[in-house]
């Protein structure tokens, strides 16, 4: 008979740099005002890394964290999985700095590009490696430093977007614990709306390119919104029926932490009652790949998170992507 498996996560972790850009500063940089800010997006503050950090830096701080909170050390690890739009460098992958500089000296490392998504691509990723029996323990880490991927003149995206991480230890689980099911979806016709056009080898780094601001993330604030609300609900929905699991079971909903408008018209949408929710979006701003993780980490600490809650995890990002992992809390 075939050995069933069940994985999930073990423990959670989270770093914020040290530094805080209020609103207040941000209407010294460019013509906005806190009010403005705060009434379309929710965004008070957000995380800026220093000069010295860099994405692998963040990584390994809330790698920490997780593996003191699953109870595991570095040699346990068998493999790392990092989710980031914002790499240290192409090549080597995020993923292989951070396996050095923790010291996991026999885990193998790779990156996921999957943009605001990526944590949820990788919870479910490596979840399913445990299930099939490939690793015991697998490092999951979404990150970004997206404030050097801004164009601080931009008014429309820089008041957006912060930098940080969030990480989880994904392990086997007790019969019926861990994820349940996951959905991830991808819409590249869409890419355009939310890109870093000049980013790679179709339209390579050029004094053109930097002088035109085309290295700088671009979004369609409008055709996103709307993506976001439609796929992120969807999604969800989908993964709840796959998991056997009905919208009033839900006792912990985290969905990406891009905007508060978003986050409140996909509970209105799942009607998940605000105190079954977590939102940090005003404290963190948008830290992509690191959001979902970050508010997790929160959650878990403040324990609003129990053992046997179901647990909601939704997100969508550039690609365009979107994914839920819907689980039984260990």
């Amino acid at each position: 008979m075939e050995n069933t498996r069940f994985a999930g996560i073990l423990g959670t972790g989270h770093y914020a740099p040290e530094k805080i850009l209020t609103n207040a500063d941000l209407e010294k940089m460019v013509d906005t005002s806190d009010e403005w800010i705060r009434t379309r997006t929710g965004i008070e503050t957000r995380h800026i890394a220093a000069q010295s950090e860099n994405t692998s830096d963040l990584c390994v701080h809330a790698a920490k964290q997780a593996m003191e909170a699953a109870g595991v050390t570095v040699d346990d690890i068998d493999f790392i999985l990092v989710a980031t739009a914002s790499p240290d460098y192409v090549v080597p992958s995020t993923a292989c700095l951070v396996q050095d500089k923790l010291g996991c000296t026999h885990a193998g490392a790779m990156d996921i590009s999957a943009g605001c998504s990526g944590y949820i691509y990788a919870v479910a990723v490596a979840s399913n490696m445990v299930k099939a029996g490939m690793y015991k323990h697998i490092l999951v880490i979404g990150a970004e430093i997206l404030s050097r991927l801004v164009n601080w003149h931009d008014r429309s995206t820089c008041i957006l977007f912060g930098d940080g991480a969030g990480a989880a230890v994904i392990g086997e689980t007790e019969e019926g614990y861990g994820l349940l099911a996951s959905d991830l979806g991808s819409d590249g016709s869409l890419g355009k709306i939310l890109d870093i056009p000049a980013s790679g080898v179709a339209e390579p780094v050029t004094h053109r390119a930097i002088d035109s601001g085309r290295i700088y993330i671009h979004m369609e604030g409008p055709e996103v919104f709307k993506a976001a609300v439609r796929h992120m609900g969807a999604t969800t929905l989908k993964t709840l029926e796959k998991a056997g699991v009905e919208k009033d079971d839900i006792d912990m909903f985290i969905a990406h932490q891009a905007n508060n408008r978003i986050i409140q018209a996909i509970a209105k949408r799942l009607q998940v009652p605000a105190d079954h929710m977590w939102v940090n979006v005003d404290r963190f701003g948008n830290t992509s790949a690191a959001s979902v993780g970050i508010a997790l980490d929160e959650a878990v600490r403040a324990g609003k998170v129990k053992h046997g809650d179901i647990v909601v995890l939704t997100g969508f990002g550039a690609g365009l992507t979107w994914g839920c992992d819907v689980m039984r809390w260990m």
